[in-house]
C-alpha cells in the first residue's frame, strides 16, 4: 500500500492541498552521517525504515548517501550512486515517492531514470547539468538557498541585517531564470539544514526567524519545504518542528518521523487519504 492520497493529483502531478502538510522521512544511506538513528546500513534496512515511515504517515522518502556536513569527504558519482541505486530500486518497486538528496547531476539523472520523483538538489539548482535535467525529465525540483556551491564548500554564514529579504531575492531571481530555461516544478527550501561553519546559537536563532517568516516564501507562488533543523537538543529539534508546521510549511524534512507525522495528526494538518 502506497500514500499518494493527497499528494498526487490529477495526472499524477504533485499536490499540496491548503492546511495540510507532508512529511518528507530521511532515509540515510551515509555511514559518515553524525544523525546516526536515520542511516540504514544495507537496502533491507532502508526499505524497513520506509515501510515504518510510511506507516506513520509520510508521504514522501528523502534518499541520500552522501553526507552534506563539511568535515566529511565528497564522494564521487559512481560511489554515491553505487550506494542509492539498490535501495531506490526496492522503494520505487513498492510505489514510494522517493526524492533523491544530491547536488551531482549524474547522481540525480540516473536516479530519475529508476524512478526517483523529486530531486532534492542541495546545491541549489545552479549547476547547468542538473537544470537541463530537471527540464527535459519533468520531475520536481527542491532548489534550495544556499550561500555556496555545494554544502561541503560553504563557509562562514553571512548574519547580516534583512537575511530573509536576501533569500526571497536569491529565489525570485533564481525562479525567473529557470522558468526562462523550461524549469516550472520547484518546490523551495530555505536551506536550514546546511552545517555552516558558524556560531551555533546565532545560526539557531536565524533559523527560527527564517521559519517564522515562511508567508515570505510562499507569496512566490511555489510549495515551500522546511528541513528541520537535527538539534544536539532534542527539546530544541522539536521546537522547529511545531513552529514550521504552525506557520505553514508544505513539507517537513525530518530524520525523527514517528514525532513529525504525530505532530501532524495533533494538528489536523495531516494529508486526506
Amino acid at each position: 500500500m502506497t500514500r499518494l492520497a493527497g499528494f498526487l493529483g490529477k495526472d499524477n502531478i504533485l499536490s499540496f492541498p491548503p492546511n495540510r502538510t507532508h512529511v518528507m522521512a530521511v532515509v540515510n544511506l551515509s555511514p559518515e552521517s553524525r544523525v546516526r538513528h536515520s542511516i540504514a546500513n544495507t537496502p533491507a534496512q532502508a526499505l524497513e525504515r520506509a515501510r515504518l515511515a510510511r506507516d506513520c504517515g509520510a508521504s514522501i522518502i528523502d534518499l541520500g548517501a552522501q553526507s552534506s556536513h563539511f568535515e566529511n569527504r565528497e564522494l564521487s558519482p559512481e560511489e554515491e550512486l553505487d550506494r542509492i541505486l539498490p535501495t531506490l530500486t526496492l522503494l520505487v518497486q513498492e510505489g514510494f515517492i522517493v526524492s533523491i538528496d544530491t547536488w551531482k547531476p549524474q547522481v540525480a539523472r540516473e536516479a530519475v531514470q529508476a524512478g526517483a520523483a523529486i530531486v532534492n538538489d542541495t546545491g541549489g539548482m545552479q549547476h547547468p547539468e542538473m537544470v537541463s535535467l530537471v527540464a527535459q525529465s519533468g520531475v520536481h525540483a527542491i532548489m534550495m538557498y544556499i550561500e555556496g556551491r555545494t554544502p561541503l564548500t560553504v563557509g562562514e554564514l553571512d548574519f547580516a541585517e534583512g537575511k530573509i529579504d536576501r533569500v526571497v531575492q536569491t529565489f525570485t531571481e533564481r525562479l525567473h531564470a529557470l522558468a526562462e530555461l523550461g524549469v516550472h516544478s520547484l518546490i523551495l527550501d530555505p536551506g536550514l539544514s546546511i552545517n555552516y561553519k558558524s556560531d551555533y546559537n546565532a545560526y539557531s536563532r536565524l533559523q527560527l526567524d527564517i521559519i517564522r517568516q515562511t508567508s515570505r516564501l510562499h507569496a512566490l507562488g511555489k510549495p515551500v519545504l522546511i528541513p528541520v533543523p537535527r538539534k544536539q537538543e532534542t527539546h530544541r529539534m522539536l521546537a522547529y518542528l511545531v513552529i514550521a508546521i504552525e506557520y505553514g510549511a508544505n513539507i517537513i524534512r525530518v530524520h525523527d518521523f514517528e514525532m513529525a507525522c504525530d505532530l501532524i495528526k495533533l494538528f489536523d494538518k495531516q494529508p486526506t487519504e
